[in-house]
């Protein structure tokens, strides 16, 4: 095949089960030799696929590193939450978040080492995304929850479980209690303070 037969050629389409292979490996050797240390050729060899193929899936490692964060909240969002009045906001909202938390778990380490190489002085250009997306991420989490809130309140929610969250993936990430229970109990606290600040400022 000529180069302008192979310019021609349709490329090769993308399909979750080729996403999920690369995330896959690419977590696989963060666990042998830490994320930083993780290069796509390396993923590429390992799967047995040329360094363009696994480009078109993914323009970076940060873009892997989303996938594998998105994994996290897409069974976030699978996951049955009662409606009121069965179940109360913060215990919701716990169920929730803890699913999240809970998917990250079996790599917990290498998830920190993600979110360290996102933070890197070095890398500013993923700063302004972080933002976003962990502004996402908080509304994904409130309405999962079945949060109904709107206007002041709601902004008053949006800030608080911002900070909920942040402290609670602090805790998390030195957390080797069995089923993360020190998380859990730490996530229940502020949850249920933040809850009864709101109704004070409500």
């Amino acid at each position: 095949m000529s180069e302008r037969e192979r310019a021609r050629a349709p490329t090769r389409p993308s399909t979750p089960t080729s996403r999920n292979r690369i995330v896959d490996q690419a977590i696989a050797l963060a666990e042998e030799r830490g994320w930083d240390n993780v290069r796509l050729h390396d993923v590429a060899e390992r799967l047995g696929l040329s360094l363009a193929e696994v480009a078109d899936e993914f323009r970076d490692l940060d873009a892997v590193a989303n996938a594998w964060f998105a994994r996290a909240r897409d069974r976030m969002l699978r996951t049955p939450v009662a409606e009121p009045p069965g179940m109360p906001p913060p215990e919701r909202l716990e169920l929730v978040m803890m699913v999240w938390f809970d998917a990250l778990a079996p790599h917990r380490e290498v998830t920190g080492e993600m979110i360290g190489e996102k933070l890197y002085a070095s890398h500013p250009h993923h700063w302004v995304p972080m933002i976003f997306d962990l502004s996402r991420l908080i509304h994904w989490f409130l309405d999962a929850a079945r949060i109904r809130s709107t206007g002041r309140r709601r902004r008053l929610a949006e800030i608080g479980l911002t900070a909920t969250f942040l402290l609670t993936l602090r805790v998390w990430l030195r957390d080797d209690s069995e089923g993360q229970e020190i998380s859990r109990a730490f996530l229940r606290r502020r949850l249920a303070m933040a809850d009864r600040l709101l109704a004070r400022l409500g």
